[in-house]
């Protein structure tokens, strides 16, 4: 890959990101958009919807992940396959393709595809805060099932899903039919990452670990423990394959994070999730909507 910055494309995103630094507000499919400048990084953004913050992209350094969640998943990306080695993944759900870039910055000649189901936030992202031109990145606007399931089976090294809608994870997206089209996409040993979030008692949370242990029987779970312990709301990253997960490593890299999390799979994991039951498309519900604090 080229060095960033160093093609046309390269440039003129530079000189518009290089402008007067001050908020960005427009309307989008999914609300309110709002690109916010990161004041210690000279070309990082945060980008919020509905005053919640999404995703922090930095320019110039593609590869720093500022939200806790966001590091986690690339601990999960670093650990899927060798350093360097190009890999195959979807990204559902987009907000500022921060993952998408991160993969692109620390795996060249990767190839991804983004599903977002918010045309013009996919508009704005990519007039704001442009993708590397020289990066294999295809970003297509529709729904993350919808859109999945018009990718070819064993096609992904790496499902990562990322998908809120008004702060909530859609329902039609945590069910047990929508992870076998999941597993449908994923080669023999891929890997399916998702953001999820709950607060206490953690009933969504619970139910997610069991629906995906359906199809998946290797299981991690990656959260802040004061998340674990069901005092505040809060994501938690989950990790599935049908092969042995680096179990051990991932716990060291979350255990030493800036904000340090727990890992737990296995028994301690199955014990966690207490019997609750799977979810199907028929009793699928989204996610828990935030307490109005979170963000605040």
């Amino acid at each position: 890959m080229a060095r960033r910055g160093a093609s046309a494309g390269g440039a003129s995103a530079r000189k518009r990101s290089d402008r007067k630094r001050e908020p960005l507000v427009a309307e989008v499919d999914g609300g309110r958009a709002e690109l916010v400048p990161d004041r210690e990084r000279p070309r990082g953004w945060t980008l919020l919807l509905d005053d919640a913050p999404q995703s922090h992209v930095d320019l110039d350094d593609p590869s720093y992940l500022s939200f806790e969640y966001q590091r986690r998943i690339g601990h999960m990306i670093d650990l899927a396959a060798p350093a360097q080695q190009p890999l195959q993944v979807v990204h559902l759900g987009g907000g500022a393709f921060t993952l998408a870039r991160y993969v692109a910055a620390t795996r060249p000649r990767s190839t991804q595809q983004i599903v977002e189901v918010d045309a013009a936030l996919v508009q704005l992202v990519r007039r704001e805060l442009p993708l590397d031109p020289q990066a294999r990145i295809r970003v297509r606007s529709a729904d993350a099932r919808a859109g999945l399931g018009k990718i070819q089976d064993g096609w992904a090294d790496l499902v990562i899903a990322d998908v809120f809608s008004g702060a909530r994870t859609p329902a039609h997206l945590t069910s047990t039919e929508f992870l076998a089209e999941v597993r449908r996409v994923l080669k023999p040993g891929g890997q399916y990452v998702a953001n999820l979030a709950d607060g206490p008692p953690l009933t969504h949370l619970r139910g997610q670990i069991a629906t995906a242990a359906t199809l998946f029987p290797e299981l991690a779970l990656a959260a802040d423990p004061t998340v674990w312990r069901g005092r505040r709301f809060g994501n938690a990253v989950l990790l599935a394959s049908d092969l042995p997960l680096a179990v051990a490593e991932l716990t060291r890299r979350v255990a030493t994070d800036p904000h340090p999390g727990r890992v737990e799979h296995g028994r301690a994991l199955a014990d966690f999730t207490g019997g609750a039951a799977a979810v199907t498309d028929e009793g699928a519900k989204p996610s828990p909507a935030p307490p109005p604090s979170t963000f605040g």
